[in-house]
Order: C-alpha cells, then sequence, then structure tokens
C-alpha cells in the first residue's frame, strides 16, 4: 500500500472534519494515510509557529512516504524558507517521496528548483480542498482525484487542454517547468529562493486578484527578464476578484494582451490549474515537452515509471 502523509506547512485549518474526511477519502482510494502530529496545529494564522512548521516539514522529509500531502496553503511558507533543510528534502524526493500542493506551496517548489537541479515535486491538489471538501459543496472532483491516482502510482506522463484559439498551432517546445502561484513566485524574485530558469515552460495562476494586479505581476517578471527567457508560458485560472466600475471592460484577456505585446515567448492560456475545482497534476522541476496541434496543447515529460530503473532505492508500492 501506498503510504502517503498530510501535513500543514502554512496556514491553520478552519476545520478538523475536512481533515477527517479527507484522511478518511484517501484511505478509501488506496493510501496508508498518517496524519502529521501538528497537522491541526494553531498559532494566530498559522499552522503552529514557525519551529512547529518547520519541525513538521523536517518530520515528513525523514519519513519519506511515497507521497506528502499538503492540507492546505494559505500563507505561511515563506517564513520558513532561510531554515528548510533543503538537503533533507532533496534526501526524500531520491528515496521517492512525492511532495504535492499548490498555492503557498509554489515557495517550496520553486526553492528547490532554485537548489536542486534534476529533482521535482508536484504541483496538484491539496487534500482538504480537494479531497475534505463535503457533499454539499460538491465532493470531490473525479477528474482531480483520477489524475491525481495516476501521478502518486508513477504512471502519469502527459495532460493536454485546450486553448482558446488556434494562433499557436504547431508550436514545439522543451524546457524545465516551474512556477505556480504568480504572487507568491514574484515575492521569491530577487531572493536566494527564485529559480533562475532559462528555456523554461513556465505556468502561472492566482485567485482573488483584480486583472490590473494580474497584469502588474506579469508585466513585473517580464520587465525582470524572466518571460524573455523562457520557451513558452502557461497561464491556468486567475478567477475570484471583483469586477470594478473603473474597469469599463477591461479584464484578464486585456492583461494578458498586455504581456504578449511586450514578449515574443508564447503566452497560453487554458491550462486547467488553480484555486479551481477540476486541475491536473504538474511535476514542477522537471523536463518537460510542449506539443500544440490546432488548438489542442499536450504537455508531457518522462513518467516514474520509465524513470524508476534509475531509482535502486525507490520504495514506491503503488504497482500492485
Amino acid at each position: 500500500m501506498t503510504s502517503l502523509t498530510l501535513f500543514t506547512p502554512a496556514g491553520a485549518l478552519a476545520k478538523a472534519e475536512n481533515l477527517k474526511r479527507a484522511a478518511r477519502r484517501l484511505g478509501q482510494l488506496g493510501f496508508d494515510v498518517t496524519v502529521d502530529a501538528d497537522a491541526l496545529a494553531r498559532h494566530q494564522r498559522f499552522a503552529g509557529d514557525d519551529a512547529t512548521r518547520l519541525a513538521a516539514l523536517h518530520r515528513v522529509a525523514d519519513a519519506a512516504p511515497s507521497v506528502a500531502l499538503a492540507t492546505r496553503g494559505g500563507y505561511g511558507m515563506t517564513r520558513l524558507l532561510d531554515q528548510i533543510d533543503w538537503d533533507r528534502v532533496a534526501r526524500s524526493i531520491e528515496h521517492g517521496t512525492r511532495w504535492v500542493g499548490y498555492s503557498d506551496l509554489t515557495a517550496l517548489q520553486n526553492g528547490l528548483i532554485a537548489r536542486k537541479k534534476g529533482l521535482s515535486m508536484w504541483a496538484g491538489p491539496l487534500a482538504c480542498d480537494d479531497f475534505g471538501r463535503s457533499e454539499a459543496d460538491g465532493g470531490v472532483d473525479e477528474v482531480t482525484r483520477d489524475c491525481f491516482l495516476e501521478a502518486m502510482s508513477g504512471a502519469l506522463e502527459a495532460v493536454g487542454f485546450r486553448a482558446p484559439t488556434a494562433e499557436f498551432d504547431g508550436l514545439e517546445v522543451r524546457g524545465r517547468l516551474w512556477g505556480g502561484n504568480l504572487t507568491v513566485l514574484c515575492s521569491l524574485l530577487g531572493t536566494p529562493h527564485w529559480p533562475k530558469v532559462k528555456g523554461g515552460v513556465l505556468f502561472l495562476e492566482d485567485i482573488n486578484e483584480h486583472p490590473y494586479r494580474v497584469e502588474r505581476m506579469l508585466l513585473q517578471l517580464q520587465q525582470a527578464g524572466v518571460i524573455d527567457a523562457q520557451a513558452a508560458v502557461l497561464l491556468g485560472d486567475f478567477s475570484g476578484a471583483a469586477k470594478s466600475p473603473l474597469d469599463r471592460g477591461y479584464g484578464i484577456k486585456d492583461a494578458v494582451g498586455a504581456l504578449r505585446s511586450r514578449t515574443r515567448t508564447p503566452v497560453l492560456t487554458g491550462l486547467p490549474f488553480g484555486h479551481i475545482r477540476t486541475k491536473v497534476c504538474l511535476p514542477v522541476g522537471a523536463t518537460v515537452e510542449m506539443f500544440v496541434q490546432g488548438r489542442e496543447a499536450i504537455l508531457g515529460w518522462q513518467s516514474d515509471a520509465r524513470l524508476a530503473h534509475h531509482h535502486a532505492h525507490d520504495h514506491d508500492h503503488a504497482h500492485h
């Protein structure tokens, strides 16, 4: 059975019942679930003080379960970045641990990329958001669940999505996949935790940020030379912001247009990722290839199953 540990590295959980529900459902999906001792800890808005959350992160790394799934995002990873023992985290990955999450976990994922070549984590669901949702609120999304199961078994090697237009028909790119939440990523710029990726595939998403704020962050990355240095940019979901009477028709499409007019890097929209119910899993830090045919884009990578013979110590028990 595949071991899975639930831990809370950032914001505090509002309700214990969502965690219990997530643990039960993940158990029903075939995982041997462990809940970290401090998963429900609270200090102000955080899941315990910084020392508590750092200890939890290192505890999970040392245990090296098959899957290390964050319960939620929120805010808090940034406080830990200077203190994380990245070698311990790297060792867990080398032993087969798949770290999974998104939103605030962007800081952890890109901090790793900044330091360790050839290692990757998974941008994917969060336990309470995606597996702890009550049936009254819609329950578990089937696509999200199935993509997660395939990724955690080591078999997932591609995801597909449809762009709104065929303007990038024939595009082929190859590079290191990185990125995540736009606000969190921008907060790393100029720090030791910033991944200096050239020729990569940068994916971005955000929630509750007005389109002008999204545009400002995108242009910050472009003016810093980041966007122009990539092979491609993939934009996920950017919903949740209230419209302003000052917008007068201005929206996220205009923000994207402002970026496109300033860079030669292909900027594709429609990636099914972000603070939405249906989300794919993406190997952050892995080398990916993308092919676009008409409006259909395929993002592919070498699956763990094909890489397994390189990892004599891989202790993933998912292939029963």
